[in-house]
């Protein structure tokens, strides 16, 4: 049987004796083997550590190889293989999860608002009334889009 050697552009950086990596056109080739696998974007960092962290979970590689090859920190190679693990892919690229909420004080709300502070309520309570964030109100004061009573 012909065993087939492991053939890389001259170009490539190995991440270990099996697996490498080489930019070319802006777009970034990882290769097992000789072999192309897969390839992104170079600016597409999610892409990356998608696909780090599949190496690192596949065992083709470990931590330390990406963080040496890439010049990446030990924490952020554990931070994607943890969400790697619990996520997957959509984890990389699905929806944003985060929760946070941007109340913006306009129209009605704010001429509202306004009236309670003419009347010298405090912003913790017009908070809670208007159902927004008392550091909204505190923003729109900042801002000059509202103004509070001396």
């Amino acid at each position: 049987m012909q065993l087939l050697l492991p053939i890389y552009p001259p170009d490539t950086t190995l991440i270990n004796a099996n697996v490498g990596v080489y930019e070319r056109d802006g777009l970034v080739q990882y290769l097992i083997n000789g072999l192309p696998v897969y390839s992104h974007a170079k600016d597409n960092n999610d892409a990356f550590r998608y696909i780090t962290s599949n190496f690192i979970h596949q065992g083709l590689c470990r931590n330390v190889d990406i963080e040496r090859a890439f010049g990446v920190s030990e924490d952020s190679v554990s931070r994607a293989l943890k969400k790697f693990e619990t996520k997957g892919e959509t984890g990389f690229f699905g929806p944003d999860s985060r929760h946070g909420k941007a109340y913006k004080i306009t129209g009605g709300k704010r001429e509202r608002i306004q009236a309670k502070l003419d009347n010298g309520q405090s912003n913790y309570s017009i908070a809670k009334e208007e159902g927004v964030a008392e550091s909204a109100i505190r923003y729109g004061i900042k801002q000059g889009y509202l103004k509070k009573r001396v």
